[in-house]
């Protein structure tokens, strides 16, 4: 039997734009109070607006620990605690290693791992006591196997998987759970994919998914009954050789 999300508290980090707006646009229409994190304060504010009262907007940068903490503190204080944590902000930079934009990938680094280490870290300060609760970290099919054209960026989601992997097996026994959604390609702007036609075209054609598509996914994990992990979710468009 799925659980019901209503009335529960989610903290989705890069909620502005792709993936992370469709969580949020999911999980607000179950009922959930949400908090609402990603640099751009300008989308993030139209899009906790759209969401209307269930909705808020907490400029975020998930390189920097003040700031995420600061973002989970704001959960707890309107909310009361927190039950679900998408950690989900994150770059891509894809091309040759050598020769490469060394800054760019450290900074690639420090935001798909380090973002996620410090998301998850301020979490679990109010879980763990709490004694339940659920993480979600946006992973991808490049976490599950090297791809050559992007070097930087899969090493990063290795880095998750590891992370997820070792985190859920030190939370045994606290009610937490712990899970990665691993997408293959999505259509939307991390991928300079943008417009209802060029995404229905790459839908049509079976060479993408939508950001609802992942949605849908993270929000199966989380209605899951409380004794059912979901560690891995990865799921791939129908035409994507991989």
């Amino acid at each position: 039997m799925a659980t019901s999300l209503a009335g529960r508290t989610a903290v989705v980090t890069g909620a502005s734009s792709g993936i992370g707006l469709a969580v949020a646009q999911s999980l607000g229409g179950l009922g959930m109070n949400l908090v609402l994190g990603a640099r751009s304060a300008h989308k993030l504010e139209a899009v906790a607006r759209s969401l209307g009262g269930a909705a808020t907007a907490v400029v975020t940068d998930v390189t920097s620990q003040a700031s995420t903490a600061a973002l989970i503190r704001t959960a707890v204080d309107l909310h009361g605690g927190i039950d679900v944590v998408v950690a989900n902000a994150g770059i891509y930079i894809g091309g040759e290693f050598a020769g490469g934009d060394l800054s760019g990938f450290l900074r690639l680094i420090d935001t798909n791992v380090g973002g996620v280490v410090r998301t998850v870290y301020a979490a679990l300060e109010h879980m763990v006591p709490a004694g339940a609760g659920d993480i979600v970290i946006t992973s991808s099919i490049s976490g599950h196997q090297a791809i050559y054209w992007e070097p930087v960026y899969s090493a990063s989601k290795h880095a998750v998987h590891g992370l997820t992997h070792a985190l859920r097996r030190q939370l045994v026994g606290s009610g937490v759970r712990v899970g990665a959604v691993a997408p293959g390609m999505v259509l939307n702007d991390l991928w300079n994919v943008s417009g209802d036609e060029e995404v229905a075209a790459g839908v049509a054609a079976g060479a993408g998914l939508r950001s609802e598509d992942v949605a849908d996914a993270v929000v199966y994990m989380l209605t899951r009954p409380r004794h059912v992990n979901i560690r891995d979710l990865v799921l791939m468009p129908i035409n994507q050789e991989l």
